[in-house]
């Protein structure tokens, strides 16, 4: 494992803003933690990184411990932080140029600005970039190292829905390239389109870590299918297998279950009594109704 934590505690003003977190990162993955605001994923990922120190339990980032070795740490590894600011009327070049003084091999920042498609904006002032482009070169300057992990905290905060996309997309070729991320959000479908493995995070606890389609498949959570029939005997499908509920709305029909067949069993029933349907769509449970049944959950249970 690149990255492991063991029993992670942090208080604060006697408050256990981490709380027991365990998880480790596999090399060449992204793994995500996602959470509400004030769930504790910038804490913890700033425990990793060594950026805090007051912490107790067990830390090792390829091999190293952040609290003694951040000098070695820091050279191999990159970090975008969440609440990025520069100096006043520094230029794009100025900034890539410090941060690559910083390293002793650092990779060519005009080759970078060039992947990331801001080098003609080498020469603007960091200030008159976009909230997209303030982004990526947040991303660039946490590139410089060459890392080995690249750490982001709430990467498209404040972006529009295209900038989003495009940034969701230099994040795949950056794992495509053999680097591994660490990223927390709290935008569920970042999480679901970017993500290997997820961790989930309320009130400063790690309630689960898996890939979505097993955390969807170990929580049960419910297909959907809607349809519109304007003749149909609501009793027979009720009794299909797999159904859990039936509403029907006029000529709508929204049909929930859980079997593994459930979807089979619905479109069997509808073509064996030639019921004549349409507008038929089938929804899929989402990593955001696997994050609402479980912090539902642990609400009920406090």
């Amino acid at each position: 494992m690149i990255i492991e934590v063991e029993d992670l505690v942090v208080d604060y003003k006697g408050v256990q803003v981490v709380d027991h977190v365990s998880f480790s990162v596999e090399e060449g993955e992204i793994f995500g933690m996602i959470g509400p605001n004030g769930a504790g994923k910038t804490t913890t990922i700033e425990c990793i990184e060594g950026i805090r120190e007051n912490y107790s339990g067990s830390i090792r980032v390829l091999g190293l411990n952040p609290k003694v070795d951040r000098k070695k740490l820091y050279n191999l590894i990159g970090v975008q932080l969440q609440e990025t600011s520069y100096q006043d009327k520094i230029k794009v070049w100025e900034i890539c140029k410090m941060f690559s003084s910083f390293y002793a091999n650092p990779l060519p920042y005009e080759s970078l600005l060039n992947d990331f498609g801001l080098y003609d904006k080498v020469n603007s002032y960091v200030s008159k970039l976009s909230g997209g482009q303030r982004q990526k070169l947040a991303i660039i300057l946490a590139l410089i190292a060459n890392p080995k992990i690249i750490f982001l905290d709430e990467l498209s905060t404040g972006l529009d829905p295209q900038a989003r996309r495009s940034m969701w997309e230099l994040i795949k070729g950056l794992q495509k390239d053999g680097k591994t991320i660490y990223m927390t959000t709290h935008f569920m479908d970042e999480a679901e389109y970017l993500c290997n493995r997820i961790a989930i995070m309320d009130k400063g606890k790690v309630v689960a870590v898996d890939t979505v389609e097993n955390l969807i498949k170990r929580f049960g959570l419910e297909e959907t299918v809607v349809f519109k029939a304007d003749e149909l005997n609501l009793d027979e499908i009720e009794r299909i297998s797999g159904v859990t509920s039936l509403e029907r709305r006029g000529s709508e029909v929204c049909v929930k279950g859980r079997e593994i067949n459930f979807v089979n069993n619905i479109l069997n029933y509808l073509g064996n009594n030639q019921i004549r349907y349409r507008d038929l769509k089938v929804i899929q449970p989402s990593l955001e109704d696997v994050f609402l049944k479980i912090t539902a959950e642990k609400s009920e249970g406090m």
